[in-house]
């Protein structure tokens, strides 16, 4: 691992006359997004799949919006992510009577970023888990096939079907991870390591990168300050959000507070010399008057000299 590639997970809000708003809240808001996270070396985007549309009516087109970001220094956009976090009638992974249905979403998807590079199509595998409890063998195997399929159809457009776990999705305990990657094919279907989702459900990410690093396709960095011991995962509708006693989940890298062994993670990486992107994301930073572009500095000041040091490790 001789050089590191980093983007950015488009979670970011920045304040406006009217209030906290996403950068995509008017024009010269977004272009100055993007110019902070140029600033700080991003060369990496990744965006939620309805934001390709927004930005798409911004920029004129798709197209145009990633060549405004290679305008200013990035490579390309990374990855798009899709998520049904709440199960219904029409859509539910683990229900095979809706997969035709998410599989054309996919498609739809897929289609909308056709003409540009992206290496992941990002999927949340799961709805939440208080709607899917019990969670059985049996689910997670439908599950599987659902992503199965859309992984082989990904991979024939030039992408990887990746699959993010959230603590409190349907797959969460490193025994559900290990059988879902067994029901799956290793060829088409592979998984993004979020480090603060996993240790917030007593997965320890850099073991699972070390047993499943060839399956890994890539990271999403941010810390957090506890472990839900209190099965606060089924907390309905938000666990994120709403969970008894907590008032925030995440935080970014570098406050010296948390829980992610960042500097364990980033000698995997060099040990193992994985090439791939590194994401910085962001979730609640605004919380207690945050600013999402002072966090955004502290983790990539943090992010880089970690490997930096892990560099410097392997060196002697």
């Amino acid at each position: 691992m001789n050089s590191t590639k980093w983007s950015y997970m488009d979670h970011w809000v920045t304040r406006t006359p009217q209030g906290s708003q996403p950068p995509s809240f008017n024009r010269a808001h977004m272009d100055n997004y993007i110019r902070q996270l140029a600033s700080l070396g991003f060369t990496g985007f990744e965006t939620f799949f309805f934001s390709v549309y927004k930005y798409a009516g911004m920029y004129g087109s798709i197209r145009g919006f990633e060549k405004f970001l290679q305008d200013h220094g990035f490579e390309k956009i990374v990855s798009v992510f899709l998520a049904y976090p709440y199960a219904t009638r029409y859509t539910a992974p683990h229900k095979r009577e809706t997969h035709e249905r998410i599989i054309a979403d996919c498609v739809r998807i897929l289609d909308s970023v056709k003409d540009l590079a992206v290496e992941n199509f990002i999927v949340m595998p799961t709805s939440t888990c208080f709607q899917i409890e019990p969670v059985t063998d049996e689910q997670i195997k439908v599950t599987a096939d659902l992503w199965n399929r859309v992984g082989a159809i990904s991979r024939g457009r030039g992408m990887k079907t990746s699959c993010h776990f959230e603590f409190w999705g349907g797959i969460r305990t490193r025994e559900q991870l290990d059988l879902f990657l067994r029901y799956t094919d290793p060829e088409v279907v592979y998984m993004i390591i979020d480090t603060a989702q996993h240790v917030i459900a007593g997965v320890d990410p850099v073991q699972l990168y070390r047993d499943h690093q060839k399956r890994c396709s890539g990271f999403h960095l941010k810390d957090c300050q506890r472990i839900d011991a209190q099965q606060a995962y089924r907390t309905p509708p938000d666990p994120e959000l709403m969970s008894p006693g907590v008032h925030r989940w995440f935080y970014e890298m570098g406050t010296g507070k948390g829980l992610v062994d960042f500097h364990a993670l980033m000698r995997a990486l060099v040990e193992t010399g994985y090439d791939g992107w590194l994401t910085i994301e962001h979730d609640q930073a605004e919380y207690d008057g945050g600013s999402y572009a002072e966090a955004t500095c502290v983790a990539k000041w943090f992010a880089e000299r970690a490997m930096a040091k892990a560099r410097a490790g392997m060196a002697t």
